[in-house]
């Protein structure tokens, strides 16, 4: 199976592609930094830099390169500011399905975050606030799409569920 993940270079992007390729699996990491591509190498994804924040639909849609599966593990990190929430968290996930379904992939997974499809509790952190909001509906907006066969899986620990 040949798979892209968005975010190549993340904490989860990484371990799973480890995985995948232990098992056979040709994975593409998309990343936006040149200087990771190594990393990638090690990890067994062949690496190819796409600026999610600026490519167009058709740059991305060039770098799927035929892949079976999508994943969006992208995301704008801590001490990144509320727009760049939008830009990455919201944006930059619909961007690449927008691109998978111009390519015809329909298999599609991102990796969201617990607590997205409510307000945030008072007090919350304006930028952590922003996330929850961009991933919220960055997820709505892909589960819309019947033209993917999505999966949006929310990590978290089951024992510090929110109440």
């Amino acid at each position: 199976m040949r798979i892209v993940i968005a975010g190549g270079h993340g904490k989860i992007a990484r371990r799973l592609t480890r995985l995948l390729s232990a098992r056979g699996d040709d994975v593409t990491g998309l990343i936006r930094n040149p200087d990771h591509a190594d990393d990638l190498r090690a990890d067994g994804a062949e690496p190819v830099v796409c600026d999610l924040e600026h490519a167009s639909v058709d740059e991305v849609v060039g770098r799927l390169g035929g892949a079976d599966a999508a994943l969006f593990a992208a995301g704008a990190g801590p001490g990144s500011g509320a727009a760049r929430k939008q830009t990455v968290d919201r944006n930059a996930a619909i961007l690449l399905a927008d691109a998978a379904e111009r390519a015809g992939m329909r298999r599609f997974l991102v990796i969201s975050a617990m607590g997205v499809d409510s307000p945030p509790p008072p007090g919350t952190d304006p930028v952590f606030a922003a996330y929850l909001k961009a991933k919220g509906e960055a997820d709505a907006d892909i589960a819309s799409r019947p033209g993917l066969d999505w999966t949006i899986l929310r990590p978290g620990n089951a024992d510090r569920r929110p109440r």
